[in-house]
């Protein structure tokens, strides 16, 4: 896996040469080398066609409609979880709970049943979990 994680950031050009090192139960460097942009993260975790987050989460969006109740409330997050925590559970939660049902958004290791539109590709790009990271670091409320 640690193979097909370096493959990728090379790909995607994240600046970074080495797949990301899970230490206990969090990847403490960054993918990218670089801090996350928290407005961009924002956008994705509310965006329903790409980060789907609220499907399964609720948060502290008072506008968005229709969140979910199958996983933990984003609310305080940054407080929970590390950002090295977080960052885990963004790239591959499985790792953690092999029967969790959200997807891992940064791995292709032993994933079956893509879609063609999918096959090779990640959901979301080594930047783009920064970007989660950091805005979900700042929910400390």
């Amino acid at each position: 896996m640690r193979r097909i994680l370096a493959a990728l950031l090379l790909l995607l050009g994240g600046g970074v040469a080495a797949a990301p090192v899970v230490v206990g139960d969090a990847i403490p460097a960054s993918l990218t080398g670089s801090p996350g942009d928290a407005a961009r993260g924002r956008a994705i975790v509310l965006d329903r066609q790409r980060g789907l987050c609220l499907l399964c989460h609720s948060g502290p969006f008072p506008k968005e409609r229709f969140q979910g109740d199958l996983a933990p409330n984003l609310a305080g997050a940054g407080a929970r979880l590390s950002e090295g925590q977080l960052r885990l559970r963004m790239v591959d939660g499985r790792q953690l709970n092999p029967d969790t049902i959200m997807p891992s958004y940064f791995s292709l290791d032993g994933l079956v049943r893509v879609g063609r539109a999918w096959q090779g590709r990640t959901v979301l790009t080594a930047e783009e979990i920064e970007d989660v990271v950091a805005f979900l670091a700042g929910l400390r409320d």
